[in-house]
């Protein structure tokens, strides 16, 4: 048997706990009501915990913990299922244990063995970390190791040495840790039975985490790498220090570290290897390149369930793509998908009943641990009830109903176009003026819009699904809007702006929201603790920056030219949203979304060595004549096509 480690480690202090649960963002209750205590307590009377170091081919050692049912029969067998990490696999020691295990309750109480392992380079694994790694499709020698081969590895050693197990393997993980799972079944273990990618990270440039098509998210990556990103010089259970911005008002933070160089300066002390990455590379070059995973997503054998949220602010992007990725390149393989409701990793840490004042009317995440999750895992690792989940089972916003569909998007949907008219009107038919039709706005570098009304540090969840009407009363927002539906209307697919724009500057930031306004009658939320009223509420359902030096190339940017009308087109995640008869479909203009969105200076230089003097006022017009028709593509499903899921 390799060698345990030493119960002598000391558990981490409370602040990596508290730290770990923030970064994860999807951590299973930790904490000190008396359901967990009861649980903690009946996790460590069950299992037995175990730590390894396990040999990798290149003779790297990766830490591993493993917990073992207590059972008290050599002859009883359990199946493992494995989370790989970056954000640590605390509490250390054999005599710390985790106060929950697995995805869920349910499971933890239906007996698996469970291995958690930190991934090469974090806290006690050996080796060097490389964000993101970028997968190797040659291994021509021990020495050529990404996620897929540690994966197999470590599931290697697992299969032959933890004693018990009955040679099936399953992975899960949410966020970085779906990154691990997605990378894991590329050219998997045979043993390597079941997999589910939640919220995997898929392509950090185009759509997830820290850059939307190529603008970055700024709080949520400062936030990120000023902690988490610090660098380890060598293995460790201690957490990256805290970090104390000195206000809560994040608008007035960010806005204090415009230009970005400033942030060097002030925080980072040019430290911090992923924010010197980044800034290094504005643009969609090999580095980036190397880390969009989809197009290795191929040679999959094990089932796949990858699941996301609607209202996902971190990753929605990579669990819509893994699952593409995963179905297109593998027609053999069963490759499932669920969408519900959620914000990052809330399927898994709340119930999943409603986002900010936003009600689903239902516990969807109890439903989907019990219902989809839990039926999953045992058909595939313990060989226990049928596998009659659908390829698709999303949860329909608006009339907050489940739905079962054969493909995702439905096959059955049509292409519409919502096109920008007069008045602010959106229409369904063509404009049919001729000449030079447009609205403007200035665009203020020194006054962006904020994203959110009321103040907050960092990327909150709720702005997913945030009242846009402080926004929209805005001289620097176009707003564009139906007049009261007349029948239900459901989007299914993605939302695809064609803007026609000019602008005064070189650069300029396009940002599209999608909102349903509700009508005056609609009922306030119960309980209302926020005293919130739904009367005339705009609810974000999606919202996406476009930087428009990318709208030809994300390798290869270009100015505007001043004055001169150019075409910027992108495609925003998709929705599965239900515009209720008398709600409203709105669209929503601007060109900044602050602090969400770092502040273009609308001047063609490179945003993050972008000096004080390069920020301007711009004037941006968006056309809406015949020759120049600004709309938006939506895809609608046929009246009554989808059924309640059963």
């Amino acid at each position: 048997m390799p060698e345990q480690v030493s119960r002598t480690l000391r558990a981490v202090t409370v602040f990596l706990l508290a730290f770990l649960c923030l970064m994860m963002r999807s951590a299973f209750p930790q904490g000190d009501d008396e359901h967990t205590k009861e649980l903690a307590t009946w996790i460590k009377a069950n299992y037995t915990k175990y730590e390894y170091r396990i040999a990798m081919r290149d003779g790297v050692h990766l830490f591993t913990a493993v917990y073992m049912p207590k059972d008290g029969s050599s002859s009883l067998t359990y199946p493992i299922l494995m989370q790989r990490t970056p954000y640590g696999i605390a509490p250390y020691g054999v005599d710390n244990y985790l106060k929950a295990l697995g995805p869920s309750e349910q499971m933890a109480r239906a007996k698996y063995i469970f291995a958690y392992q930190d991934v090469r380079g974090r806290y006690l694994s050996e080796g060097q970390f490389v964000n993101m790694r970028p997968h190797n499709p040659a291994k021509n020698s021990p020495a050529d190791v990404d996620e897929s081969s540690d994966t197999y590895d470590t599931i290697e050693w697992l299969v032959h040495n933890i004693p018990n197990n009955n040679g099936r393997v399953g992975m899960w993980g949410i966020s970085y840790p779906g990154f691990y799972v997605a990378g894991g079944m590329i050219d998997a273990h045979p043993a390597l039975k079941a997999v589910s990618p939640q919220a995997p990270i898929a392509d950090w440039f185009i759509g997830d985490d820290f850059h939307h098509h190529g603008a970055l998210y700024l709080p949520h990556f400062f936030n990120f790498v000023v902690t988490y990103g610090q660098p380890r010089p060598e293995p460790t259970t201690k957490g990256p220090p805290n970090f104390e911005h000195g206000t809560k008002d994040g608008y007035d933070f960010f806005k204090g570290i415009e230009p970005l160089p400033l942030a060097n300066q002030k925080y980072l002390d040019v430290n911090v290897p992923l924010w010197n990455e980044v800034i290094q590379h504005p643009n969609y070059d090999a580095f980036w390149q190397a880390r969009n995973l989809r197009p290795h997503i191929k040679n999959i054998k094990p089932a796949v369930l990858t699941v996301g949220g609607w209202f996902d602010a971190e990753n929605l992007f990579g669990a819509l793509h893994v699952y593409e990725a995963a179905q297109k390149n593998n027609p053999a393989a069963p490759v499932r998908l669920v969408m519900g409701p959620w914000y990052h990793g809330g399927w898994r840490g709340s119930d999943g009943d409603h986002l900010g004042p936003v009600s689903f009317n239902a516990k969807t995440s109890l439903f989907y641990r019990e219902s989809i999750e839990a039926p999953f895992f045992d058909y595939y690792l313990k060989g226990r009830g049928e596998m009659n989940l659908p390829v698709a089972w999303v949860f329909e916003t608006g009339t907050n109903a489940w739905r079962n569909y054969d493909a995702w998007p439905p096959k059955f949907v049509a292409r519409k176009t919502l096109y920008f008219s007069a008045n602010g009107k959106l229409l369904f038919e063509p404009p049919t003026e001729a000449g030079d039709v447009f609205d403007e706005y200035v665009s203020d570098p020194a006054k962006p819009v904020p994203f959110i009304d009321q103040t907050a540090i960092g990327m909150t969840r709720e702005y997913m699904t945030a009242d846009q009407r402080l926004q929209g009363r805005r001289t620097d927002v176009l707003v564009y809007q139906t007049d009261p539906l007349e029948q239900d209307t459901t989007l299914a697919g993605p939302v695809a702006p064609s803007l026609d724009v000019s602008t005064t500057g070189s650069d300029s930031d396009w940002v599209v929201k999608l909102i349903d306004v509700y009508p005056a009658d609609a009922p306030d939320p119960v309980p209302d603790s926020a005293d919130v009223h739904m009367s005339g509420y705009e609810e974000l359902i999606r919202g996406e920056p476009m930087r428009g030096r990318f709208r030809n190339s994300y390798e290869k940017p270009q100015p505007f030219q001043p004055g001169k009308v150019s075409k910027v087109e992108f495609e925003m995640p998709d929705v599965n949203h239900c515009f209720r008869r008398g709600h409203r479909i709105m669209i929503q203009v601007q060109s900044s979304w602050f602090p969400l969105v770092d502040i273009n200076p609308q001047k063609f230089v490179d945003i993050y060595t972008a000096k004080p003097g390069d920020f301007q006022k711009a004037v941006e017009r968006v056309y809406r004549s015949r020759g120049a028709a600004s709309h938006v593509d939506i895809w609608v499903l046929p009246k009554q096509a989808a059924a309640p899921a059963q």
